[in-house]
């Protein structure tokens, strides 16, 4: 992202921060007053929404500028970004999107050292020799954009190949489409995603946006599904479900419907997509039309994931089993009401994965959210069979070819062991190592330790948290230390391995990872206890992990910073905003920080299962309780904050974070900076290329350790803006 620098400056008051840099004039507040429920609330900055007012963009490049001239002014930024860049091009390649067809041959996105952006590759086999197959860097090279590949899709023949990819992190996806030889089609499908190919393999179905702006409140709001020919214009796609097709079906508005053809059963299914976990799916023959819908799943039906074979669907469901059981149904009655139990609840190991290959099931298993397991259940028999990972692992994946063929690839890796792909052999009961690209040795790991302790929250649940630092830290009191976390949708926060984090560890900072309620670390219920009218209890966790590091002796308020990102920016703006004493500095990235007002931006009413809704009087209780933006009070000695928005955020729309950092600035009355970074080239998050990625993580860690007091993270004499 270049820096670009604007004449017109806000610098009638500028106020002067202790380290001698001029901080843009605070943004004037104009009162709006909704009454919710006869509850009045004020909104100062309701004007930050038009982001077409010239004034607020002023603002908001303005912040940008300074708070980009502050972090390049932090001595240890520069070292901390060359390091990372080392230990992420310490690998010959970072592979993704690994694809595997019925022949066997690979497609995948790579990305080599000296590269700023992964290439696609296609190899026949394992073994196979590795062929360039499509260049991103070479689509639309003169209009100045960054273009990514966000998704591959080869039909179930492997030789034609639906490959998305999109400028600038907007998210707005263009598809191409190939043949087997590199070959492209003439046509290219605009805000097409969810693509599932036919039977034949010449035509797939898809969904599509109804609107390439990011702002535009009704831009996934009635989306229709598609049938695209290959060789076709886009202009001729078959409308396969639209808006008259929701009140027959019984689906949302706020649901996003995707049609997948099975070839297990040879029928189209239909998924009201949504983040509510619970499926709700549709299944329909695949001759003549689509109009007759029979239910498969209701979301009442508790299943979270689906796996079949030719015979039988599986389903992963936490019905009457809150760490999840995995049910089976046979195919020509597939109704859960016909589920059989094939793997019972456990009390302490919750079910997270499923899969289906020719010899049977494969599962995986959590305990306490940081100790995964890989179980193998054969055809035929009842009791599972553990498998002896390689090492100990913190995560563990599960992928296959299908129902149809023996292989299974198990991906394991912890907070301090590099992800490790291995292919089981049943009838061997062997691991063979199959990276991708040569393995890399990260000797820095040998001074880590990774423990995991229970931490007593508010309510006195017992919160499991991950704690990651240099083994011979002492326990002082005086260690700069990092709290993240997430808490929403009951996605988890399981070990993971990253060379980002060891650069930050290896400056002796401690990394605290809090599994809070909301995750789901620990099953369904772990999930609801941070949800709607719960959602405190995510801060609240993290607030008791805070005061145990205190206690324990890792560190101290002026050492201890927080930082989470897009739902996560929740537990930021509410732990700062509760305990502001607790933190030294803390940064909410692209965070949801005006709940309030979430059902007024594009992505907010499809959320509502997970927070609530204004139309529901409770549910309102419970999103002005998680608002941030409205618990910052005037007068308040706030902790330094690095809050950061997307222009281009499909997600969180960037006038969420903008509200709350107007307002934190207004309300501070202390002498911490409250920076405000806008990417006005990038989307949820920014990152595009990995000087973008590097560049954003170097500021974060920085400015946590310049706030921490860190001696080789301090202010150099200040560029003014």
């Amino acid at each position: 992202m270049k820096i670009r620098f604007f004449l017109l400056l806000f610098i009638i008051s500028l106020s002067a921060l202790p380290q001698g840099t001029l901080q843009p004039d605070v943004f004037p507040q104009r009162i709006v007053t909704d009454t919710f429920y006869g509850i009045p609330l004020e909104d100062p900055y309701r004007q930050l929404e038009n982001l077409n007012d010239p004034n607020v963009i002023t603002w908001m490049k303005n912040n940008a500028n300074h708070a980009k001239t502050l972090l390049n002014s932090i001595s240890g930024k520069k070292a901390i970004f060359n390091y990372m860049k080392e230990l992420v091009n310490r690998r010959a390649a970072a592979i993704s999107n690994v694809n595997i067809t019925d022949n066997n041959t690979y497609y995948y996105i790579k990305r080599i050292p000296g590269e700023e952006i992964g290439r696609m590759y296609k190899r026949n086999g394992y073994d196979g020799e590795e062929v360039l197959f499509f260049d991103p860097n070479t689509y639309k090279i003169d209009d100045g954009k960054t273009y990514t590949i966000s998704s591959i899709v080869p039909n179930i023949q492997g030789d034609k190949i639906a490959v998305s990819v999109a400028a600038n992190g907007s998210e707005n996806p263009e598809l191409l489409i190939f043949n087997s030889q590199g070959e492209q089609f003439p046509e290219v499908l605009e805000l097409a995603r969810a693509v599932s190919w036919l039977k034949g393999g010449d035509a797939f179905y898809y969904n599509k946006f109804n609107s390439f702006d990011v702002t535009d409140v009704d831009r996934k709001l009635y989306t229709s599904v598609y049938l695209h020919k290959v060789g076709t214009d886009q202009s001729l796609d078959t409308v396969c479900f639209s808006k008259d097709d929701y009140s027959n079906t019984g689906i949302s508005k706020l649901e996003i419907p995707v049609i997948l053809y099975s070839k297990e059963v040879n029928k189209n299914v239909l998924y009201a997509s949504s983040v509510d976990k619970n499926i709700k799916a549709y299944i329909a023959s695949t001759e003549g039309d689509l109009v007759h819908w029979t239910p498969l799943l209701k979301r009442e039906d508790k299943v979270t994931g689906v796996a079949l074979d030719s015979s039988h669907a599986y389903y992963l469901t936490y019905h009457n089993a809150p760490n999840f059981k995995i049910v089976k149904v046979p195919l020509d009655n597939p109704e859960f009401k016909n589920a059989q139990t094939l793997v019972a609840h456990s009390d302490s190991e919750i079910i997270t994965n499923v899969v289906v290959t020719r010899d049977g099931l494969y599962y995986t298993t959590v305990e306490n959210g940081v100790e995964a397991k890989v179980y193998f259940l054969p055809y035929g028999k009842e009791s599972p069979i553990q498998l002896e990972l390689p090492f100990t692992a913190g995560q563990a994946g599960i992928s296959s070819k299908g129902h149809a063929f023996s292989e299974v690839w198990i991906t394991i890796s912890g907070w301090t062991s590099p992800n490790k792909r291995f292919l089981y052999d049943p009838k061997q009961n062997t691991f063979t190592h199959q990276p991708l690209s040569t393995p890399v040795a990260y000797p820095e790991l040998d001074n880590l330790i990774a423990k995991e302790v229970l931490v007593k929250s508010h309510d006195g649940v017992m919160v499991p948290v991950s704690i990651v630092h240099n083994k011979d830290i002492e326990m002082n009191g005086q260690n700069p230390s990092v709290l993240y976390s997430y808490g929403a949708y009951g996605n988890s926060t399981g070990p993971f391995f990253s060379p980002i984090i060891l650069a930050f560890t290896m400056y002796n900072g401690i990394l605290v990872v809090p599994h809070v309620r909301g995750g789901g670390e620990l099953g369904d219920a772990w999930h609801k206890a941070g949800q709607k009218l719960n959602k405190p209890n995510t801060w609240k966790d993290a607030i008791a992990t805070a005061e145990y590091l205190i206690n324990e002796g890792y560190t101290n308020p002026k050492k201890m910073s927080i930082f989470g990102g897009s739902a996560g920016g929740i537990l930021v703006g509410r732990a700062i905003t509760e305990r502001p004493d607790l933190f030294v500095a803390g940064a909410p990235m692209v965070g949801a920080m005006n709940t309030v007002r979430m059902e007024e931006t594009p992505n907010g009413p499809v959320n509502t299962p997970e927070f609530g809704t204004v139309k529901n009087p409770e549910e309102f209780k419970g999103l002005l309780e998680m608002d941030s933006y409205h618990h910052l009070k005037p007068g308040t000695d706030y902790p330094a904050m690095l809050i950061t928005a997307g222009m281009n955020d499909p997600r969180v729309i960037a006038w969420q974070p903008a509200k709350f950092a107007a307002k934190m600035q207004h309300d501070n009355s202390g002498d911490s900076p409250i920076l405000f970074l806008t990417n006005f080239e990038g989307g949820h998050g920014g990152r595009t290329t990995l000087t973008q990625t590097l560049d954003e993580f170097s500021n974060l860690f920085a400015f946590l350790y310049w706030q921490s007091g860190h001696p080789e993270f301090k202010l150099n004499k200040p560029i003014k803006d």
